[in-house]
């Protein structure tokens, strides 16, 4: 049982807290999760712990620790009975839908975008230049498991044309207040362009893009997880039927 703060494994928990996604000795990189419902999710799809760490007496499975120990390293502020750290994993941008996130940096919005792009079955989300990381503590919370099965990918190229190009399908560009009025059911491959909720896509980037789209509302624009769960919504809805006469 792990009894001591100076414990190395302890050590390196809380380094993943703090500075999530750096690995002990080079890549793969790492994170945590924390909970018994997260573990589960991971679980159920497959994916096996580096390490898991639960609360001496709670009668979980995994290495045990003074359960005062292992809430100093956990990230919730009343504490854990299990975590577990895992590799994180990176593929490359899939459609038929995809979900391109530009600037996003609150990680809650980032983690909810990855819960709303798995419940509307989208191909993959990749996260540029000035997006929260989807592993890190808050994201991975938010994400409600959908860390372990949305496939996910990082894209780093400032140039927008060659940004783009990465993209699967053409490009949907959320602008608030401007271009058509967001339409589905697509038809073809696509990617959706979110950006951040204060400053938008970048005008280059929006001038790169395909198409221009907003979602028709009452106010000036929308939390960026609330668009993005708006917008995946509108691109995978069934098309009505009219009753035959």
């Amino acid at each position: 049982m792990i009894d001591s703060p100076n414990n190395r494994h302890l050590k390196e928990l809380r380094k993943l807290r703090t500075a999530h996604g750096r690995a002990k000795s080079g890549p793969p990189l790492q994170f945590v999760a924390e909970g018994e419902d997260l573990i589960a999710a991971a679980e159920s799809v497959g994916w096996d712990p580096i390490e898991r760490f639960v609360a001496a007496g709670s009668g979980l499975d995994g290495t045990e620790v003074e359960p005062e120990l292992l809430a100093g390293a956990s990230s919730l502020g009343s504490g854990t009975r299990i975590l577990a750290v895992y590799e994180q994993r990176w593929g490359t941008p899939a459609g038929p839908l995809c979900v391109y996130l530009h600037g996003v940096g609150d990680p809650g919005n980032v983690g909810a975008i990855l819960r709303s792009a798995q419940a509307f079955g989208a191909g993959s989300v990749v996260l540029g230049p000035g997006t929260a990381d989807p592993f890190g503590p808050k994201a991975v919370r938010a994400s409600m498991g959908a860390v372990f099965t949305m496939p996910m990918a990082r894209l780093r190229d400032d140039d927008p044309a060659a940004l783009l190009a990465a993209l699967p399908g053409r490009t949907i560009a959320l602008a608030a207040g401007g271009g058509t009025p967001l339409a589905g059911p697509l038809a073809d491959e696509a990617t959706i362009l979110i950006g951040a909720e204060r400053d938008g896509l970048p005008p280059e980037l929006l001038a790169a893009s395909d198409e221009q789209c907003r979602i028709p509302i009452g106010t000036e624009s929308l939390n960026a997880a609330m668009a993005a769960t708006v917008a995946l919504y509108e691109l995978t809805r069934t098309p009505t039927r009219v009753p035959a006469a």
